[in-house]
């Protein structure tokens, strides 16, 4: 298919963008192309401005624009739980909770030997190092993989030992999910995590 140069290197460029195949990087180039000139200069100033400003906290790891971020610098916080999740966007669900008052920590991916990422490639001595007097509960929110799993459970066994109380989230069955369509594991977990009503 034949397109102008520009327009060809704007598609592959959008193309890169997870979840973007080529038919969406086709629509959204031909969307830009036909936007007004200052609302795509918006856009890309958004994503220059976005790109040098954002960095990760010192202390937690996540997305911030500032540093402490504003959960970690928040007094209000409670500083005895830390919810361990994957990714900055887990912070971002689990804060839409609006039920979770303790701190983060941000580990940037799970352990998964098959990929060849080890506990040394993502932030657990950087976890390690934030336990003291005042945490009292770390709470692993990694996602419900073999990688999760895995990751929550090396967590786990460096933890426990300093005296300090290692949950994980529950898994199971979704709101207004089917239990005939969840998998075995699904169902497992589901029934592991039951509590009494």
């Amino acid at each position: 298919m034949f397109y102008p140069t520009k327009v060809a290197k704007l598609i592959e460029e959008l193309s890169k963008l997870p979840g973007v195949g080529t038919k969406t990087a086709q629509r959204l180039a031909f969307y830009i192309i036909n936007m007004d000139k200052r609302d795509v200069e918006s856009l890309a100033d958004a994503i220059i401005e976005a790109k040098a400003s954002i960095k990760y906290c010192s202390v937690c790891g996540n997305l911030t624009d500032t540093d402490p971020c504003v959960i970690c610098s928040n007094t209000a916080r409670d500083r005895s739980t830390i919810c361990v999740v994957q990714e900055p966007k887990d912070v971002i669900a689990m804060e839409r909770t609006k039920e979770y008052k303790g701190l983060y920590h941000v580990l940037h991916g799970a352990i998964s030997p098959m990929l060849g990422i080890g506990p040394d490639d993502i932030k657990i001595k950087e976890l390690l190092s934030r336990m003291n007097d005042e945490v009292k509960e770390v709470i692993i929110a990694t996602n419900p993989n073999v990688e999760g799993e895995a990751t929550a459970m090396y967590i786990a066994r460096l933890i426990k030992p300093l005296g300090i109380k290692v949950s994980r989230i529950a898994h199971g069955i979704p709101v207004g999910g089917d239990i005939e369509y969840a998998d075995e594991v699904t169902l497992l977990k589901a029934l592991e995590g039951r509590r009494e009503i």
